[in-house]
């Protein structure tokens, strides 16, 4: 389980097939205890295993399922991903509860500044829209943000200084394809509404 806070960047060093998945090996580096192979770890928001740990980063092994779901499949080396250590029982809370199961990949539609915050506009599959909400919840990228307006398949979000700092999100322009997942509340209560018992 995640939060939806980016502990820290990292990048692609290098990727290699290993069957119809890959092994990704990333350069990263994390305050606090240093990583160990098994534990989880969110890379643009897809819960990974740590299959190996480096002097200057770690690998994992993503499946032919998680490289054709998500963006990681197509993240070319050099590419930079947001980055979250799983959370520990008695963590603070800050963001919102984030599994690291990628539901689908959205787009960028639009971007302006808004101040010294930036305005975006992104588009989900139809599957995912209903789970949308405004004031609700969101993660894109492994990012945890709050709709602030849904109007069908498109969502918009206010991206403060901070998330600016910490993230790689300012890098989006019209066009980029990320990783969404929606709110773990709002698919339950979708269960729910469907089959009431």
């Amino acid at each position: 389980m995640f939060t939806g806070l980016v502990e820290a960047t990292g990048a692609l060093d290098s990727r290699s097939l290993r069957g119809a998945g890959m092994r990704m090996r990333f350069r990263a580096r994390f305050e606090g205890e240093p990583l160990a192979i098994g534990e989880s770890i969110a890379v643009d928001g897809v819960c990974l295993s740590v299959a190996a740990v480096l002097p200057e980063g770690f690998e994992v092994d993503a499946s032919p399922e998680t490289c054709s779901r998500t963006t990681l499949g197509s993240l070319e080396p050099g590419g930079t991903v947001h980055l979250e250590r799983a959370l520990r029982l008695g963590d603070r809370l800050g963001g919102h509860l984030v599994t690291g199961h990628v539901d689908g990949v959205g787009a960028v539609a639009d971007r302006r500044p808004a101040g010294e915050a930036l305005w975006m506009a992104l588009t989900a599959p139809p599957e995912l829209a209903r789970f949308l909400a405004e004031k609700g919840s969101v993660t894109v990228d492994g990012v945890s943000l709050t709709v602030n307006a849904v109007s069908g398949g498109r969502f918009e979000v206010m991206l403060i200084p901070q998330t600016l700092e910490k993230t790689k999100l300012d890098l989006l322009v019209p066009g980029s394809r990320v990783n969404l997942e929606v709110d773990l509340v709002a698919r339950y209560v979708e269960r729910l509404r469907a089959f009431p018992g």
